[in-house]
């Protein structure tokens, strides 16, 4: 056999268990720690032939396996043999939070992969079915995140009846990861054969793979003359305000993080079409992004513009999109007064269907039954909006008297 010097803890699980396997009766030498003193015995006599037979070695090698040797000793003598299976068996939890994000990953890509598919063969494949072969990629594509929904999240919609048959443009509160949009993209394609077009953070049109899915799902960056545009077209368009940073750095209290943005407000009424608010139950629950190093994640996004804060979670949490009534175009409202009265109605309907501060295990225990929310006060409870400022009051809400600017 020859010996490897890579690691002084990979020359003791070396010589400690290639001799378990060599002899089977080794095994039953280290029941109790007072077999340990046969089996140091052991493993010395053994090692010292191997160096005797093998000239190659030098004062270093023999030193460092030296060194393992003891280490090993150490761990037969004090460690429990099976402790690094415990570790892993404990820390399996931790890892797997971590891991399940990485199927949202995985879905995408596969998505990716059925738009370069058809793209690829749409001569073969879609021409005399359906001439529109980024239409047919859509409906295969919405069926999977349709039925990834159903299935991990018992995903459902409420509220469908404030859906205007004209354009409209939804306002919803991003989570760390935005799945419910792609479950309601998914939902409203196939059973309403409204395609909602989607404005993204520039960033994600520099991941490599997804240029032909965004624009086959028509995924746009999203200027207020571009969004106007789609919306006088006749397309629904879907907004969320807050965007990556909310993503980022809002947390299961369900604040907004929306900065004093108004740009969703001047494209309403640029458009003259309805605006939807759009919040969808548990959504923080599902995917949640870790709280230490804020400061530094912040620093990050804030010099380069990329999301870095690491996300877990993909718990099979219960997730329901409600959809308020809509907000007529009226002119005579300013960007900021819309901004402020959309931020109020998205607060009501968290305020109306979620738990606050927002729980996992709960979360989950909705998925078998509806535990019924108990009345509290607004997510914003602190008396100040997320960017500092006072709440103001609102007279032309009588019947709440106060207004949030989020």
């Amino acid at each position: 056999m020859q010996i490897k010097y890579q690691s002084v803890v990979g020359l003791s699980v070396h010589f400690l268990f290639y001799e378990i396997k060599k002899d089977k009766g080794f095994g039953k030498m280290v029941k109790n720690q007072c077999d340990a003193r046969p089996v140091k015995a052991y493993i010395m006599s053994d090692l010292l032939k191997k160096f005797d037979n093998d000239t190659r070695n030098d004062v270093v090698q023999i030193a460092v396996a030296i060194a393992g040797f003891y280490l090993g000793v150490f761990c037969l003598e004090y460690v429990d043999t099976e402790y690094s299976l415990w570790l892993t068996w404990f820390l399996m939890p931790v890892i797997v939070t971590f891991l399940l994000p990485a199927v949202i990953i995985v879905l995408i890509y596969i998505s990716a992969i059925i738009f370069h598919l058809y793209r690829l063969y749409r001569m073969n494949v879609v021409d005399g079915v359906q001439p529109d072969w980024k239409h047919a990629a859509r409906l295969a594509v919405c069926a999977l995140w349709d039925a990834h929904g159903w299935l991990w999240h018992g995903y459902d919609i409420k509220g469908l009846e404030n859906i205007p048959d004209g354009p409209f443009l939804v306002i919803y509160y991003h989570g760390a990861l935005p799945i419910d949009m792609y479950y309601f993209i998914a939902r409203m394609l196939l059973f309403k054969r409204r395609h909602i077009h989607t404005v993204a953070d520039r960033f994600m049109f520099k991941i490599p793979g997804w240029a032909t899915l965004l624009e086959g799902l028509c995924v746009i960056p999203g200027t207020v003359q571009t969004c106007a545009s789609v919306l006088r077209n006749g397309n629904p368009l879907a907004i969320s305000p807050g965007g990556v940073y909310e993503a980022q750095f809002g947390d299961h209290y369900y604040r907004l993080n929306w900065r004093n943005r108004i740009g969703f407000a001047k494209v309403a009424q640029e458009a003259k079409v309805p605006i939807i608010p759009m919040f969808t139950q548990n959504v923080r629950e599902a995917f949640r992004t870790v709280g230490w190093l804020r400061g530094v994640w912040l620093k990050i996004y804030a010099t380069f513009r990329m999301p870095l804060a690491p996300v877990y979670g993909g718990f099979p949490v219960k997730l329901i999109t409600h959809l308020g009534k809509p907000i007529p175009y009226d002119p005579e409202l300013t960007p900021e007064q819309l901004q402020r009265k959309v931020a109020h109605a998205i607060e009501e309907l968290v305020d109306e269907h979620q738990r606050i501060p927002g729980s996992i295990l709960q979360a989950l225990l909705e998925r078998v039954h509806e535990i019924p929310k108990r009345r509290k006060d607004s997510p914003l409870t602190n008396g100040k909006c997320q960017n500092g400022t006072l709440k103001t009051e609102d007279s032309e809400k009588s019947a709440s008297g106060k207004s949030k600017v989020s």
